[in-house]
């Protein structure tokens, strides 16, 4: 493989972790099998930022159709992330107790059931119930998708994690395009459902496409000990042959968490205390700011360019089109300036544009209106969108990291869910300046924490999942810290 240190033609031997991790890092890209399970997993991504986009596109017409109110709207907003809020923790569990490809697919199967529920209820109360198993998807596969995507990738392209942002936009941009193919269609206020049908018939793709060719994740089964079955995961997503060293020769596994869900109490230990902090405020922030504002600027759109359909998806379209920009370039962001220092900027970035939302929405030319919210796109994209599941996968070692997702996503997804919730209402109990205003209180706070906490795992040497220090339970395994020699198979 181009970029190893191993050049034997024999198989390469593993003793245990440390073996693996210093193979993924020599690789000089992300590519083959490698590169296909990388960018599955972000199809899964893809999938959940469509998910969670299609009624946004849909909202007013949806409204209308099934004459909602401001209440039923945010609940049915919101229900989504406050469903995933539990099922983060639910995902993470399973993927640290049976694997990462197993609960990806199970993800997309409730996908599909969400997707069709929504698309052929008749009543308020079964397009909730959809939303159930849509959130249930969403909570299970991002603590998973983003795990899977740092156990793929060379710690020199730590910060090509941030994609997922760019993704995201994508996803978001391409429901606004079919949304106004679907108007051209003159399908009038059920064009929503044309919309969530997209989703189901894009999830039935990537789930034939991740049971078909994901491969279980090397480093976790490593991190489990089962290097005869880690052997066999590398062999084949690396393209030439591995197998496990002598079990005499096997390495223990260094502070070994043991206890099932127990394990998420490491996280609020020791070292990993202020990075769950740190990834915590970025995770939540990011998510009450984008989903109180950038998840209803169709709505946002309609009312500084009018309630023509059209006008106003070109709108939404317009300012998401500045988040396909930021979110692509969040990793070039990220490698320069580091995750921490990229997120506290953005939050600030963010927190005056509200401002001048708040303060001027009402009177600025057409011209200022059209960039102020793109600009809050821009820098939420390129800053703290991507870097709250960035920096808790980046954060904890191997067995701890989906669970540690899980915790921390559940936190953002009652971000989500907050800022889902109470858009809706604050808008109509004071109007959308002051909300505006309201909610700049959120990115302040966040980027005063970015900048007193100093961890960034991409300005540092330290390998979590090779850590000697890390919080671990009485009576777990420990190995010996002497430094790792070279296994004969290496040259």
């Amino acid at each position: 493989m181009q970029g190893s240190t191993f050049t034997s033609s024999k198989p390469i031997q593993l003793r245990g972790i440390d073996d693996v991790i210093a193979y993924i890092d020599a690789q000089t890209g992300i590519s083959g099998r490698a590169g296909i399970v990388w960018w599955l997993a972000l199809g899964g991504l893809f999938l959940d930022a469509f998910s969670n986009s299609a009624l946004s596109a849909g909202l007013g017409p949806m409204t209308r159709d099934l004459h909602l109110t401001a209440a039923q709207v945010a609940l049915l907003t919101s229900f989504a992330s406050w469903v995933s809020i539990a099922f983060n923790p639910i995902g993470g569990w399973m993927a640290d107790r049976w694997g990462r490809v197993t609960p990806l697919v199970i993800a997309k199967v409730l996908a599909i059931v969400g997707a069709a529920l929504v698309m052929f209820a008749a009543h308020f109360e079964v397009i909730l119930a959809g939303r159930f198993f849509v959130g249930a998807a969403y909570g299970i596969d991002f603590a998973i998708a983003m795990a899977v995507l740092a156990e793929f990738t060379p710690v020199r392209f730590k910060s090509r994690l941030n994609t997922w942002q760019g993704m995201w936009y994508t996803a978001v941009c391409s429901n606004l395009l079919l949304a106004l193919l679907f108007n051209s269609w003159n399908v009038g206020d059920v064009i929503w459902r044309y919309s969530v049908g997209a989703t189901a018939v894009f999830a039935v793709v990537i789930l034939v496409l991740q049971f078909a060719l994901l491969v279980e994740s090397p480093v976790w089964l490593a991190r489990k000990e089962r290097i005869v079955e880690a052997a066999q995961a590398m062999s084949r997503i690396y393209g030439r042959p591995f197998e496990a060293a002598p079990k005499a020769e096997w390495i223990p596994v260094m502070n070994q968490a043991r206890r099932g869900l127990a394990n998420v109490l490491l996280i609020f230990r020791g070292v990993y205390l202020p990075r769950t902090i740190l990834a915590a405020t970025v995770q939540i922030g990011q998510s009450i700011q984008y989903f109180a504002i950038g998840w209803y600027l169709p709505l946002i759109s309609a009312a500084m360019f009018g309630k023509d359909f059209v006008f106003a998806t070109l709108g939404a379209l317009m300012f998401n089109v500045f988040g396909i920009f930021g979110g692509f370039l969040s990793p070039t962001i990220g490698r320069v300036f580091g995750l921490r220092i990229a997120s506290a900027v953005g939050f600030a970035a963010v927190f005056v544009m509200l401002l001048i939302l708040g303060l001027f929405s009402d009177k600025l030319p057409i011209w200022l209106a059209a960039i102020v919210p793109s600009l809050f796109i821009l820098f939420h994209s390129g800053g703290p969108g991507a870097n709250g599941k960035s920096l808790s996968s980046l954060s904890f070692r191997g067995e701890l990291r989906a669970g540690a997702n899980g915790v921390i996503g559940a936190l953002g997804s009652t971000g989500a869910a907050l800022g889902l919730l109470v858009f809706p209402l604050f808008r109509e109990w004071y109007g959308l300046n002051h909300t505006f205003l309201i909610l700049s209180a959120v990115p302040l706070v966040a980027s005063i924490i970015c900048f007193a906490i100093k961890w960034d795992p991409t300005r540092t040497t330290i390998n979590p999942d090779t850590e000697v220090g890390a919080p671990q339970f009485e009576g777990d395994k420990v190995a010996a810290s002497a430094t790792l020699q070279p296994s004969a198979s290496r040259t």
